[in-house]
């Protein structure tokens, strides 16, 4: 069994023993806060254990940029989900407690991470409330447990209050943690970015945008699909052909899934740099040269990366049209920077 294996089957085991004796939803307090689902978005599927309240948004919003959940006090939710890269890490591997690299994995950006159905690059973590658990006992990430976490919430000044406030209970544990962050973390939606305005008949795109656009559709959207510009699923794209990242199968142990990873939104790639799972390429113009020439063989390599015929020109507009998904509103959203 791999490490990542063991480590898989820690945070479930954790997951399972969380939400054992859980009658938390009966606790839920605070004010409801409804979150407002773009124009042709799908709706965002919300656990019934954990409705989103104004209260539970700002207590995810501090324990997401706090840094009291690292051993060290050194290493936050935020450290590697910074709101400026669209909460991505602009390092290729990010760094933990005491400057160790870990994982040989680019941090995900988490745009839209509401929409999402699986998480981590392999898939590991079925919600958001699941996926918080991990980083905090990662011994290169975190290198905490969390019955220190709870300890040192119990022990704050203001955070017992917080909770009570959230759950009607000052008794903190990793499920009531996990639950705040995720709350907050269905808060990152973006969707006024130039090519949602156009989409509402607000703007209108150049012939440059309208040609990358129709190229990106022709080329790309086969996996960058629908409003959220990814499909959720898992690829192998060619870029390596001895697989040393096992990827999906990783998870679910199948040979069918070796090297694939989750897609990524496009919304906001032009700061969600650098790219790929492993962060292998620094610009989209990159991206675009690699996927042109054709995947690499291997088993499971997706049968679409065979190769892009395109001139410069055409390149350049892909590009000009992918800057169309940035979201300056979303970048700069005073509601999601650091409450400290």
């Amino acid at each position: 069994m791999t490490r990542l294996s063991k480590y898989f089957l820690l945070i479930l085991s954790i997951s399972f023993l969380s939400c054992g004796d859980d009658d938390s939803e009966s606790k839920i307090l605070g004010t409801p806060l409804e979150i407002q689902i773009p124009e042709g978005f799908p709706e965002m599927q919300i656990p019934s254990d954990n409705p989103t309240t104004v209260e539970g948004v700002a207590l995810g919003r501090k324990l997401f940029y706090d840094p009291i959940l690292s051993s060290d006090s050194t290493i936050a939710c935020a450290s590697c989900h910074l709101q400026g890269f669209s909460f991505s890490d602009r390092n290729r591997f990010s760094f933990g407690v005491g400057g160790q690299v870990f994982g040989g994995r680019n941090s995900p950006n988490l745009v839209n991470a509401g929409w999402g159905n699986e998480f981590f690059w392999d898939g590991r973590a079925f919600s958001l409330e699941n996926q918080a658990l991990g980083p905090v006992i990662n011994p290169k990430e975190m290198q905490e447990t969390w019955e220190n976490v709870a300890e040192k919430l119990k022990s704050h000044s203001a955070y017992p209050e917080l909770f009570k406030e959230v759950f009607g209970d000052s008794e903190i544990d990793s499920t009531l943690v996990t639950k705040a962050i995720a709350q907050f973390e269905r808060t990152f939606i973006s969707a006024n970015s130039k090519y949602d305005k156009v989409l509402r008949g607000e703007e209108q795109f150049s012939a440059s945008e309208e040609s990358g656009k129709a190229l990106f559709e022709a080329n790309c959207s086969g996996c960058h699909s629908g409003i959220l510009f990814t499909d959720n699923a898992f690829h192998n794209n060619g870029i390596d052909s001895v697989l040393a990242d096992l990827g999906r199968k990783e998870v679910t142990g199948k040979d069918e899934d070796l090297g694939k990873f989750k897609t990524p939104s496009l919304r906001n790639v032009e700061f969600s740099w650098p790219y790929l799972h492993d962060g292998r390429f620094n610009s989209l113009e990159e991206v675009l040269a690699n996927y042109a020439k054709g995947g690499l063989n291997s088993q499971t390599v997706d049968s679409r990366i065979s190769g892009i015929n395109l001139n410069e020109t055409e390149q350049a507009d892909i590009i000009v049209f992918l800057k169309t998904l940035t979201d300056e509103e979303f970048i700069n959203n005073e509601n999601l920077k650091s409450p400290f």
